[in-house]
This record gives structure tokens, C-alpha cells and sequence, in this order.
């Protein structure tokens, strides 16, 4: 752990939790903006979705980016989570991965390496309130989840085969044919599919299946 007046850098989410369950226990608003599942999750993909929290007495809101959307289990997720009080939204622009307890502290997650991942842990008054400020712009700008899950319904059908022919090196037209449509429908599902990764080549678009749990 490194440690900076009111600024603290963790490393994993094991330790994260670790040295902030507490916080998460007693927090009666919670704010929280992530690319998927399990960036604020001790389990990591693979080994399923994350549990359910208790928010009986609490407001939590969660903004996602589309990519979520894509795997059946993760929407079914997202729906106990509505039922069990929480406000989802997605948004289609990237997002800064946070949570915000009371207002109070602020956990940033910084980018995933190939030795894990570290999280920041902030106190200090001004820093939060500038993180808050951006979570609120964040949440004005996304969209209920109920407008999405319609939307991807399809996409999400086809998402496992799309991944499988992009990963395999063959030319569109013989996956066309192996997924029965025609060329134009098989790049139109490509193209939805990069852009709920947020993906700009077909290359990258495998790295962020991958980094979605998706592969």
C-alpha cells in the first residue's frame, strides 16, 4: 500500500475490499460508474457473475457502458440489481471507473496491467466533490437501462458465434455463410458489436471481449 495524506493506492481488488468493506457496509449512497461487472468484484471472469448486494435502506446508481449488455448472464445481473433497488443506466462515452461513498471517499480504478490492477482511495474534500461533479455529468448524459436491453437483445444472441468467427481469422463472407446471413447482415452485426465494446478495429474488439469476460 502507498500512502499520500489523504490519498491511498491499493493493489487488487482483494485488498481493496480488504481495507473498504466497512465503508461499503455502513455507506448509505453509493455511486458507481464501471465498463463491467467486475471491475469493483473480488471474483473475476470466469467465475461468475458478482452477488447481489443488500441496498435495503440505501441508494445506489450504477452507470455501465454497453458492453455489459452483451452477455445474458450479465443483463440478468444487472435486473436483480434493479429489483433490489438500484438505478442503472448506460452510456455510450467512456467513462472514468469510480465509486463515490456518501459523497465522502472516492475509489478510482486505474487501468488493468498485466501484474493486476491498483485502485486510488481518496478522502480529501475537493477531490471528491471534482470526482462527484463528474459522476453527476456522467449520470444526466446515460440513459435507463430498460431503453438498452431492447436494443442489444438481438446483438447479444449472435455475440458468442461473432466472437468466435472475428477470433478465427476467416474471411466475412465464409462467416456469413457459417452463421447463414447474408454479408451485408454479418458486418452490420460486427459493426454493432465493436461499437458496444468501444472498439475500433476487429483486433481490439477481441481485447475487449476478453476484458469484458466475454471470452
Amino acid at each position: 500500500m502507498t500512502r499520500v495524506d489523504d490519498v491511498v493506492t491499493v493493489r487488487g481488488e482483494r485488498e481493496l475490499f480488504d481495507r473498504t468493506a466497512h465503508l461499503f457496509g455502513s455507506a448509505t449512497d453509493i455511486a458507481c460508474a464501471a465498463n463491467t461487472l467486475f471491475t469493483w468484484a473480488a471474483s473475476r471472469p470466469g467465475t461468475g457473475v458478482p452477488p447481489v448486494p443488500d441496498l435495503q435502506g440505501r441508494r445506489a446508481r450504477k452507470i455501465y457502458v454497453p458492453s455489459v449488455l452483451l452477455d445474458e448472464a450479465s443483463v440478468e445481473h444487472l435486473r436483480l440489481l434493479r429489483k433490489v433497488g438500484a438505478q442503472i443506466r448506460i452510456t455510450e462515452r467512456e467513462i472514468n471507473e469510480t465509486i463515490i461513498l456518501d459523497g465522502r471517499l472516492a475509489i478510482l480504478a486505474a487501468e488493468v496491467t498485466p501484474d493486476g490492477r491498483s485502485y486510488t482511495v481518496l478522502s480529501r474534500p475537493d477531490l471528491v466533490n471534482g470526482i462527484s461533479s463528474l459522476f453527476e455529468a456522467a449520470w444526466r448524459s446515460s440513459t435507463d437501462l430498460a431503453a438498452f436491453e431492447t436494443r442489444y437483445a438481438e446483438l447479444r444472441r449472435h455475440t458468442p458465434r461473432l466472437l468466435d468467427l472475428l477470433l478465427s481469422g476467416g474471411t466475412d463472407e465464409t462467416a456469413a455463410r457459417t452463421m447463414g446471413v447474408g454479408l451485408r447482415t454479418y458486418r452490420r452485426y460486427v459493426a454493432e458489436l465493436m461499437a458496444a465494446l468501444g472498439a475500433t478495429s476487429r483486433f481490439q474488439a477481441g481485447a475487449r471481449a476478453k476484458e469484458a469476460g466475454l471470452l
